[in-house]
């Protein structure tokens, strides 16, 4: 009897899902000096692996150090080059673009009382030329780019002035592109300043035992940044809606050690649900008093702050998903996980990137039902992808299966999150096009289905070629998800 074949699985993602991709203006833009534009954090991290080292330990002093080299002073060059970019965009199909205007265009030093003119021009013409391509821009307003002048001057988030600075420049932007963008985030990855606090929050920890008020008292700033942002946009724009974003990684406890499990869930809570849960539910969580009772954290808190929270909350959740995160109470240098940057234990059922990153398409489902179960709000994967190392062939072409494969496999935990009913708005896949690593400042971690000719010693022509993985994405979405 022959053997029946067994048919492929097909997914149906909602009408009007967006699909496309995501970058950051400091990973990206390039023309650091051009156009008015003012220094920001990014601006003075150098590349190489010891950014990460930077990021980590104190004493970074925020200036740039003339032996040192930093690539994000170049970008990919999109800065003038915006036109081909979204070309390519148009060619594969994207209904969406996620990008992040660079505060320092808008506002050099951050606390100027009018915006620069020529940095406004800039996005207007980003703008309009997505439009023409019938794509829809996705516009994170501070994605890790935050002036240096706010940093030195009033050392980032923890002066409470900086929230007025911020809400001058939301609304300078909400005011001149009104008719231009519907979908925006106000801040990136905000949960990052547990984690690496200079890019997220505007400064270094020195003593680890001051880490606590600092770091809490600048996430309050922000939450009252982000609520204004969401009154602002919602005033401006009627029909806009914002957005939080977050980076979630479900955590996993090692085994079933009740010891191991309360403590997962204690980091899960802190790192994956405390901004979540301040942004879409518009208090503070009942789990955080114990933890702020525990690190004698007070917070100072203006009459009128909490109300702000519970009017203002977001209209959506964004988040990336990299990995997942494995979480044992007692554990040894060991058994850390090389590139766990968000902390846990190696997973034994995991494979990893070649930057370390456990490899976990399951995760993507899990987070999906997790944050879908917890919030009951639609959630836009807005950052997913691998970093990778890529061989340019000797005819020009670039066979980047093992890309494909890690997408496809999220592409298809994501059906199974929408077939469980979670509400998914869209799919942007991290670093469409290769940039600037955030975390290591190369150019050699590529994650794009574009190739860019730049390379971490300087050197390259910054042409733009297609890989395999963009004619399979094109594809992906000209099916709407079935074709994956």
């Amino acid at each position: 009897m022959e053997e029946k074949k067994l048919k492929q699985k097909t997914y149906k993602f909602p009408a009007g899902f967006l699909w496309g991709g995501a970058t950051a203006a400091n990973q990206m833009e390039g023309g650091f000096h051009e156009g008015n534009k003012g220094l920001n954090i990014a601006d003075v991290l150098p590349g190489g692996k010891e950014r990460l080292k930077i990021l980590a330990e104190p004493g970074f002093n925020f200036e740039i150090d003339p032996d040192k080299y930093y690539p994000n002073h170049e970008g990919i060059d999109f800065y003038h080059r915006y036109k081909e970019d979204i070309a390519l965009f148009a060619e594969i199909g994207f209904k969406a673009f996620r990008l992040s205007i660079a505060w320092t265009r808008i506002f050099p030093n951050g606390d100027e009382l009018e915006p620069n003119e020529e940095g406004l021009a800039f996005y207007d013409r980003v703008f309009d030329e997505l439009h023409k391509h019938g794509i829809e821009p996705v516009v994170t307003i501070s994605h890790y780019e935050m002036p240096l002048n706010l940093v030195k001057e009033y050392g980032g988030w923890r002066d409470r002035k900086v929230v007025t600075f911020f809400e001058r420049y939301v609304a300078a932007i909400f005011n001149r592109y009104k008719n231009k963008v519907k979908y925006w985030m106000t801040f990136n990855e905000i949960n990052s300043g547990l984690a690496f606090p200079i890019m997220s929050l505007g400064f270094s920890i020195e003593k680890e035992e001051d880490k606590f008020k600092p770091t809490f008292q600048a996430f309050h700033h922000q939450f009252v940044a982000s609520a204004m942002a969401v009154k602002l946009g919602h005033e401006i724009i009627p029909d806009s809606k914002i957005g939080c974003m977050i980076i979630f990684a479900p955590t996993y406890s090692f085994d079933s050690n009740p010891e191991n499990v309360m403590h997962a869930l204690q980091e899960e809570r802190l790192f994956n649900n405390f901004c979540g849960d301040v942004q879409v539910r518009g208090e503070y969580p009942a789990f955080i008093n114990r933890y702020f009772k525990e690190h004698n954290i007070e917070l100072d808190i203006e009459e009128g702050d909490l109300a702000l929270f519970k009017e203002h909350t977001v209209d959506y959740i964004g988040f990336s998903y990299y990995m997942s995160r494995t979480e044992k109470k007692e554990k040894t240098p060991e058994e850390i996980g090389e590139g766990n940057m968000i902390g846990g234990v190696k997973n034994p059922f995991l494979q990893a990137s070649d930057w370390g990153w456990e490899i976990d398409p399951e995760g993507l489902r899990i987070a999906l039902n997790k944050l879908y179960d917890r919030y009951q709000i639609p959630l836009f994967v807005v950052e997913n992808g691998l970093g990778a190392y890529d061989k340019v062939e000797e005819d020009g072409s670039i066979h980047d299966d093992y890309r494909i494969d890690y997408l496809r496999e999220h592409i298809k935990a994501m059906g199974e999150a929408v077939e469980d009913g979670v509400g998914l708005m869209g799919y942007t896949a991290w670093g469409c096009i290769d940039l600037v690593s955030a975390s290591s400042g190369e150019y050699s971690k590529r994650y794009g289905f574009i190739y860019v000719d730049k390379h971490d010693d300087g050197s390259g022509t910054m042409d733009r070629s297609r890989k395999k993985s963009f004619f399979w994405y094109k594809d992906v979405i000209s099916s709407n998800g079935e074709r994956v």
